[in-house]
Formats: structure tokens, C-alpha cells, sequence
């Protein structure tokens, strides 16, 4: 009784998934010459001809079943009079021929491969404006870039740990390479959707996440050459030190998810102080006007920065487990600050590194992490001063202050 039930099920499932997909056919068949062979009944019958062939207990029922339709799509293919039959139906008729084989051995997911090849049909307009309007070259070369390095490369990389890199695994490390390059495409993706304004903000916040420093710098020098935008140049390069927090959980949580744990009160903290006081008395949308920003041109991925970051984490890592080897903490947390007057990632990953390792406790991962981004704040709020000029730097380095403070304040609180 059971096996009849399961079975009445598949074929019920099979007869709703051909019924749904042969709708969304049955309205692109057109008429006249250009008429489609085969509408709502066809694929229905092809959906309950697969769940039959599969219940039924004859021997090579499926593979006979499989041959014949794809015979008919072939032979729909040929007959078309069309100036541009394509293959899309033939081919959903016989996807949905495997999709009725599959509602029996397995109904919910046979129903969800129905439902999800009627919406993939359904979505064609939208599908063809995306991939002839609103995707260019650039961005479709950048995607499959970021899919190769994901799904090629990045499981090819060995996931141990290496020892001269003080405890680094290669597999992380390469994963945060990646992580870098998705922010940079969302970044770009971001500045097209949202416009100059929102997007002027959100690309500062993304730049954050490869480097805050050459963002408040690249910032400050457009912050001289348009006063009119200085306060609003000043709120991107704020949203860049909420991004190093936010850089600095992530990068924590890839390397040791016990070290991003104890930190998320205080990096959460730092980032949302930085937010707060950075976007604080910016122009309104009407006040302020555009703001100017030149088209993106070539790739929106800089793998090169990425690649740098990369190398600066393995090199200070290595240094930094040395430092602790020979010194003891008080050299560790030296060099943590001497290293990360140049960049904060590094010395935040070594810390995060050696604890995975259990060569540090989670209390002073967290100073370690906090005299980290302290040390940078103070070069960048040089940066900001040389670059953008008074105004400029007094906004940013509030912005920076604030977040800080209220960090220190969470990391005493917490025990630190």
C-alpha cells in the first residue's frame, strides 16, 4: 500500500510539473508557421509517459521512453518552418520526459526541478534583456573569472596548514583572495544600481574591505579638487574604517571561528561608531548634487590588490609568529602595532592564525586586534590630513575616533 501511494504521488507530481511547464509553452507557441509542436498537452503527456516508464516494471522501459521523445523533439526540430525555430522546447520536452522519471523515485524532487524549469522559461524576457542589455563584456569576463577561482582553482589549493606561514592554512587564505574580488564586483554592481550619491557612500565602504587606507587617500585628493563633495568624499572614506571591522570579523572567522566570536562585540562596535559619526551631518540629496563620478571603465576586479593583500598576510604572519616565538606577547603585540601602521589586515589574520593554532589565548587576541586597527587609525588620519586637508581630515578622523572608542569601551567591558 505504501509503494501504490508513493507511487500515485510521483505520477500526481509528474502531471503537475508537465502541466505547469506546457502553460508557459503553450503561450510562446505563437501561430501560423511559426506555431510550436508542442503546447500545455504535449508536455503533460511527456511528464506522465517518464513517471509511467519508470513505475511500470518493464526492463529498458526509460531508456525506449528517453529515445522516443527525443526522436519527436528531433523530428519537431526539422519540420519547423520558423526563420528561427531554437531549441528550447524541444529540449524542456525532453527535460520534462526526465522530470516525470524523477517524480516517481523521488516526487519532492522532481517537483522541484519542474517548478524551477518553469520558472527558468518563464523568465526569458528577462533573461535576454540581462544578457544583451545590462550585463557588457567586461562584466561577464569578471564573472567568470570570479567562478573559475571559486570552482577550480580554489578546491585545487591544499587545505593543511603551513608552518612557516605561521599556522596560515592555504585554503583560507586563498579563499579570502576571492572574498576581496566578490566585494570589489559588488561594489561596482552597487554604484551602478544605486547612482552617484548612494553609490559614491557604498563604494567607499567596499574600497574599505581591500584597502581603507588608499581609500581615504583617494578620497582626500578628490575631496581638494571638489570642495562641494568634500563632506560627502569624507562619509565614503568613514564607511571605509567600518569596513576594516567588518574586514577584520571576516578575515577572523575564515582563520578561527573562535577568535571572530570573541571580537564580533567590539568590531561590530568600532563599525557602527565609525558609520554613525561619518554619514552625521552630510548634505541633503538636493544640497548636495551629483557627485561626479567617472564611468567605471575596464574590469571591476583588481586582482593584483588582491594577490598583494594576500602576500602582505603571509609576510607579516610569518613575522609575527616569530616575533612571539622570540619576545614572548610583549614582542607580539610590538609588532603587531609597528606591522599594522601599514595595513590591518595582516597583523588582525597572524592573530586570528595563532589562535587556531592554540598558541594564543582568545583575551589577547582581542588587545592584539584592538592595538591592530588603533595603529592603523593613526596613519590614516595622517593620510586623511595630507591628502584631503582640514575639513576633510577632521571628518574622517572623528569617524575614526569614534569607532575606537566605542570599541575599546566594548572590549574592556567584555573582559578583554
Amino acid at each position: 500500500m505504501d509503494a501504490t501511494r508513493g507511487s500515485i504521488v510521483g505520477l500526481a507530481v509528474a502531471l503537475g510539473a508537465g502541466l505547469l511547464i506546457g502553460i508557459d509553452r503553450e503561450r510562446r507557441k505563437g501561430l501560423g508557421d511559426d506555431r510550436k509542436a508542442a503546447g500545455v498537452r504535449s508536455f503533460a503527456v511527456a511528464a506522465m509517459t517518464g513517471a509511467l516508464a519508470q513505475w511500470l516494471p518493464v526492463p529498458g522501459l526509460v531508456v525506449c521512453g528517453a529515445g522516443f521523445i527525443a526522436a519527436l523533439g528531433v523530428l519537431s526540430h526539422w519540420k519547423s518552418r520558423s526563420s528561427d525555430p531554437g531549441l528550447t522546447t524541444e529540449l524542456a520536452l525532453f527535460t520534462t520526459y526526465l522530470i516525470g522519471v524523477q517524480s516517481v523515485l523521488s516526487p519532492a524532487f522532481g517537483g522541484a526541478c519542474g517548478v524551477g524549469l518553469a520558472a527558468l522559461l518563464a523568465a526569458r524576457e528577462r533573461l535576454h534583456r540581462f544578457a544583451t542589455q545590462l550585463l557588457s563584456e567586461q562584466e561577464l569576463h569578471d564573472g567568470l573569472l570570479l567562478a573559475a577561482l571559486g570552482l577550480i582553482v580554489l578546491p585545487l589549493i591544499p587545505a593543511g596548514p603551513l608552518e612557516w606561514l605561521g599556522g596560515i592554512a592555504a585554503r583560507p587564505l586563498a579563499a579570502l583572495v576571492l572574498l576581496i574580488l566578490a566585494i570589489q564586483a559588488a561594489g561596482h554592481i552597487a554604484l551602478r544600481w544605486l547612482g552617484p550619491r548612494g553609490g559614491l557612500l557604498l563604494s567607499g565602504f567596499v574600497s574599505g574591505f581591500v584597502s581603507s587606507t588608499a581609500t581615504i587617500a583617494s578620497f582626500g585628493s578628490r575631496a581638494r579638487a571638489q570642495p562641494a563633495q568634500a563632506a560627502m568624499l569624507a562619509g565614503g572614506g568613514a564607511l571605509s574604517s567600518a569596513a576594516t571591522w567588518l574586514q577584520a570579523l571576516l578575515m577572523s572567522a575564515a582563520l578561527s571561528p573562535g577568535a571572530a566570536l570573541a571580537i564580533l562585540p567590539m568590531a561590530l562596535a568600532g563599525a557602527i561608531g565609525a558609520t554613525a559619526i561619518g554619514l552625521l551631518g552630510l548634505p541633503s540629496r538636493d544640497a548636495a548634487g551629483p557627485a561626479d563620478l567617472p564611468p567605471q571603465k575596464g574590469s571591476a576586479l583588481r586582482p593584483r590588490e588582491a594577490l598583494l593583500v594576500a602576500l602582505l598576510l603571509g609576510l607579516v604572519a610569518l613575522l609575527v609568529g616569530n616575533a612571539q616565538h622570540r619576545f614572548g606577547d610583549a614582542g607580539l603585540m610590538v609588532s603587531i602595532g609597528i606591522a599594522a601602521l601599514v595595513d590591518a589586515h595582516a597583523p588582525v589574520a597572524s592573530l586570528a592564525s595563532l589562535h587556531a593554532a592554540g598558541g594564543m589565548p582568545t583575551n589577547r587576541v582581542v588587545l592584539g586586534v584592538l592595538i591592530a586597527i588603533t595603529a592603523n587609525s593613526l596613519t590614516r588620519c595622517a593620510v586623511a590630513a595630507v591628502a584631503g586637508g582640514r575639513a576633510y581630515a577632521l571628518r574622517v578622523g572623528a569617524a575614526l575616533m569614534a569607532g575606537l572608542t566605542v570599541a575599546w569601551a566594548v572590549g574592556l567591558t567584555t573582559g578583554m
